[in-house]
């Protein structure tokens, strides 16, 4: 089966990559020629994984899924959750602006809990119907807290700062392996492998 996981971002990629193994083919958005940077104006991660996959279905033609995923802090009541790549005002992606941004933000608050919520929009022909589609959802959730300094170098994003429940380590000091296992979107694309492999 191929599919095409609606992203250029390859530490994403890579993450989906490994959770799937070999069950499924995965194309990126480069993979099928789009070089688009598809808005995500969506006020919720659902909207914007579904624009994502909608946008590479009707223009492409090709069953597609996307993610999206926010760190939601309890503190700043639930921020910076849909606006967690842009945090920081002025960036876009920029890691370390957000992490600066969220330690100010915390910074001398006793509640530190948090977790980080990914959201899959799944888009798929009807039968042999090249215009008609089915959509699904899926949804994986980690809690844990967000450390008062960052430790570790794997991952990106939130990860030096952020440390899942049941652990003493940040997601960049457990390391992909560890991660790939109990993450958000590790739950989320499990539940997404699970649906398209009884699909087969």
């Amino acid at each position: 089966m191929k599919i095409v996981f609606a992203t250029n971002n390859a530490h994403k990629l890579s993450e989906v990559q490994q959770i799937l193994g070999d069950k499924i083919q995965i194309l990126s958005l480069n993979d099928i020629g789009c070089h688009v940077d598809i808005p995500e104006t969506g006020s919720s991660l659902q909207e914007n994984a579904h624009l994502k996959a909608s946008y590479v279905f009707e223009n492409y033609g090709y069953d597609c899924f996307a993610d999206d995923t926010g760190l939601e802090v309890e503190a700043l009541h639930g921020a910076p959750g849909v606006h967690s790549a842009r945090y920081a005002e002025g960036t876009d992606h920029d890691s370390e602006a957000n992490m600066r941004k969220l330690l100010k933000e915390l910074d001398g608050v006793q509640n530190r809990k948090a977790r980080f919520r990914t959201v899959i929009a799944l888009i798929q022909h009807e039968g042999d119907s090249k215009i008609c589609s089915r959509e699904y959802e899926f949804e994986g959730i980690v809690n844990g807290r967000i450390d008062t300094q960052k430790h570790g170098t794997e991952g990106f994003g939130y990860d030096p700062l952020f440390i899942p429940d049941g652990y003493d380590e940040s997601f960049a000091q457990l390391g992909e392996d560890v991660k790939n296992q109990i993450s958000h979107r590790a739950r989320a694309v499990k539940e997404l492998c699970e649906f398209l492999t009884r699909e087969e």
